[in-house]
């Protein structure tokens, strides 16, 4: 494995626990991840020529792959790293898309996205690069396990699509979800369940039903997503309060709540260290079903790779550019991103 020099990382965020009992690796294969993933968006041009040649590298997002998924083949890292960016473009499409007013185009995107998922080899030539994309990336990603797992993530992305579109509309019109609302629509639009089918297939096998159900992996699975989750919103807070934004757990604690904005980022970083405390918590127990059960080797590579999460995902909160608001000329518009939808102005 490939360990990494660490950033300063500011008082406000920092977790002493995750840089003390989360060490940070990389995958080796990750220098290539790196530059494949950069060949694969200009290939599928899902990002324009200078926009990938002067920030894709700094975005880091094969960075946060490549901490995540250890002991993945390096086939299948590179079919998790080229979703993951697609991913992070789809995300800044419903973004601009949100910002312009692109109903319309909202929408076909969401149709499209959802028929690509059912049949991604007859989309692969899609006019909107986009949709086309994804297809690619999620044929290669049905390429290395059986059908029921196939079946399964395909499943869990229907209902991120539409979690997404439920998103779009609160933000279009200006409506803040309450705590709880928040909180399970983040479930869905972080994709908690998609990168936690992942992990299988970074270890190589399909779990049974038996254990992914298990509460202790279940609980374990869901805290690793829940602390990304959090820790996101708490780092993304100033450039989605400068982007006027609706989704962030922090704008529903102040909006319904009655929180300061110093008592929001205060209860964030209170459920953030939760996360941690309770999974650290729960680790024993997914360790003891291992050591009982035949699927033990995976449930562990399992088990790792979602602690190897708290630590890719801290660390790349303060690597990528995409979370350097006060380096932006705009703090309301990144700088990596298109504002032209497809087909449009």
């Amino acid at each position: 494995m490939t360990t990494v020099a660490a950033p300063a990382v500011p008082p406000s965020l920092s977790l002493p626990v995750i840089e003390a009992a989360f060490p940070r690796q990389l995958h080796p294969y990750w220098p290539r991840l790196q530059e494949n993933t950069r060949s694969w968006l200009l290939e599928k041009r899902l990002m324009p020529v200078d926009k990938v040649e002067e920030y894709a590298d700094g975005l880091c997002y094969t960075d946060l792959m490549a901490g995540y998924y250890l002991g993945a083949s390096d086939e299948v890292l590179q079919a998790i790293a080229d979703y993951s960016a697609w991913f992070f473009v789809w995300d800044d499409r419903h973004d601009r898309d949100v910002v312009h007013g692109r109903t319309a185009a909202w929408r076909r995107l969401r149709f499209r996205l959802h028929a690509a998922l059912d049949a991604p080899a007859d989309h692969l030539r899609d006019p909107d690069p986009l949709v086309a994309g994804f297809a690619d990336s999620v044929s290669r990603l049905f390429a290395f396990l059986p059908d029921t797992w196939n079946a399964r993530f395909a499943r869990h992305f229907h209902t991120v699509i539409e979690a997404y579109d439920k998103e779009f509309r609160n933000r279009v019109e200006g409506r803040i979800p309450g705590v709880d609302e928040y909180l399970a629509l983040r479930r869905l639009t972080f994709a908690h369940w998609i990168w936690t089918d992942l992990l299988e297939l970074g270890a190589g096998h399909e779990l049974p039903d038996s254990v992914r159900k298990n509460p202790a992996f279940r609980r374990a699975a869901l805290l690793s997503q829940d602390f990304a989750a959090l820790y996101n919103d708490l780092c993304s807070l100033p450039k989605e309060i400068a982007g006027d934004e609706v989704h962030n757990l922090g704008i529903s604690l102040i909006t319904h709540e009655g929180l300061t904005l110093e008592e929001a980022v205060h209860e964030l970083r209170r459920r953030v260290e939760k996360c941690i405390t309770e999974f650290l918590a729960v680790e024993p127990d997914v360790l003891r079903l291992a050591d009982r059960i035949s699927d033990g080797p995976a449930v562990r590579a399992c088990l790792a790779n979602m602690r190897n999460w708290f630590s890719s995902v801290y660390w790349f909160h303060h690597e990528s550019g995409r979370y350097m608001v006060d380096s932006w000329d705009d703090r309301s518009t990144p700088p990596y991103v298109s504002n032209e939808a497809a087909g449009e102005k």
